[in-house]
């Protein structure tokens, strides 16, 4: 791991402009620069961890799947919850994040 701080430390201390969608004291949710659905909002703890399996305690993981989901049903009523973890798992920033997907009028799969 670096000693540089994430992208997401930086958004969370507001050193990068973001469009933020929801905050709380332990999570922020913001969209994505780069969409793959007509929704993408990305749910990001504010304590830092890599990867989402570095969460140990079951309260603190039910939080960030709680507090997901409020996010989606605040911008959707049908969503996808989408959590990449790993290089192998296509993962990009190593910053604990959820990934919501909604938007589609026929599903995820469709040209809409």
């Amino acid at each position: 791991m670096s000693d540089q701080p994430t992208l997401f430390e930086r958004i969370i201390a507001r050193e990068i402009p973001s469009d933020i969608v929801f905050e709380d004291e332990h999570y922020i949710a913001i969209r994505d620069i780069a969409p793959k659905a007509p929704i993408h909002l990305l749910v990001i703890p504010k304590r830092m961890t890599p990867r989402v399996d570095a969460i140990t305690d079951a309260a603190e993981m039910g939080d960030l799947w709680l507090t997901a989901v409020k996010v989606a049903r605040m911008h959707a009523e049908d969503y996808r919850l989408v959590v990449n973890c790993g290089t192998g798992g296509g993962q990009v920033i190593f910053h604990t994040h959820i990934h919501v997907l909604a938007g589609w009028e026929h599903g995820p799969d469709s040209d809409t």
